[in-house]
Parts: C-alpha cells; sequence; structure tokens
C-alpha cells in the first residue's frame, strides 16, 4: 500500500463511489510529484479503488456500517491526510466525478498565500459535455455562480488547514 510523501504543503482528498473511468481522470488531474493524494471510497462495487491503487495513491475505505456522507468522506480524508503529512496547510478536495483544470491548484494556493484571511477558494464547476441533455446543461447552468466573495461553496474546493 502507498504511503503519502510530501514536498509541498499541499495535499488532496478525492472523495467518491463507482466512479470508475470518470475517477481516473480526476486522480490523473490531481496528481504531482511529491504531492499526497487520498481517495476515500464510500463502498464501491466496480474499479474505483484498484484504479486509485494503479495510480499509486492512497485509498481510505469507509466502514460500510456507518451511512455515506460526501461530508464523512471528506472529514476521513483529511484526516488521514494530516496524520500522515501534518506539514500540509492547504487541501484540495475534489468529488470523483469532477477534474481539476490545468494551474488551478498552483493559482488557488498563490492566492490563499497571498490572502491569509481567506480560508476557501473555490473555481467555476462545469460539466464536461454540457449539450448531451438538458440535465447536464442545467446543472453547468446552475454552477455558473457569481464571481468574488461568497459565504459558501461546494465541496471542490481549496482550503486552508488552519
Amino acid at each position: 500500500m502507498p504511503t503519502l510523501q510530501v514536498s509541498s504543503p499541499l495535499g488532496v482528498v478525492v472523495i467518491g463511489r463507482n466512479e470508475g473511468e470518470r475517477l481516473g481522470r480526476c486522480l490523473r488531474s490531481v496528481l504531482a510529484p511529491g504531492r499526497p493524494v487520498v481517495y476515500v471510497d464510500s463502498g464501491s462495487t466496480d474499479e474505483s479503488v484498484r484504479i486509485a491503487e494503479s495510480l499509486g495513491v492512497v485509498v481510505h475505505l469507509l466502514d460500510m456500517g456507518q451511512p455515506f456522507t460526501a461530508a464523512r468522506a471528506r472529514n476521513a480524508g483529511v484526516m488521514q491526510l494530516l496524520a500522515a503529512t501534518p506539514e500540509c496547510t492547504f487541501v484540495q478536495f475534489v468529488d470523483g466525478d469532477c477534474e481539476v483544470a490545468p494551474g488551478w491548484i498552483d493559482s488557488a494556493q498563490c492566492f490563499l498565500q497571498d490572502n491569509p484571511m481567506v480560508a476557501v477558494v473555490s473555481g467555476r464547476l462545469r460539466e464536461r459535455f454540457p449539450e448531451r441533455s438538458v440535465y447536464n446543461l442545467l446543472c453547468d447552468m446552475e454552477w455558473a455562480s457569481p464571481v468574488g466573495e461568497s459565504r459558501a461553496c461546494g465541496g471542490c474546493a481549496l482550503m486552508q488547514v488552519d
């Protein structure tokens, strides 16, 4: 089983269940030399765990005896990340069916370093194929939130540990 290694103060927690190929794309979008990544699996019955392990990602399996929630998965992931790499000062959370845009993590981390009173930054979520269905299009439209300060954000965000 892989162990977490860190050469930067940033780690990643990915959560998911039965994401398969989407999880592979997600994990490849956050992997970088020296960047610790934890994948928290909520009872997948597909190849998600195998995919994560094949990419060298640390996998945390949630206890199936308790209800699964995204918050529970994120909390378990950050606890594992920080136990192994307490020097992490930033955590990028991402859902396993999402991809992180190139440059996002560096840009968001720089913003938080320059603005220590800001706790969280989140970017614009985009539907991969908005033209494929009215549901995809509606999700893409719903995610078009205003730019600037906000009192809330979704679960795909970069946060200061403190």
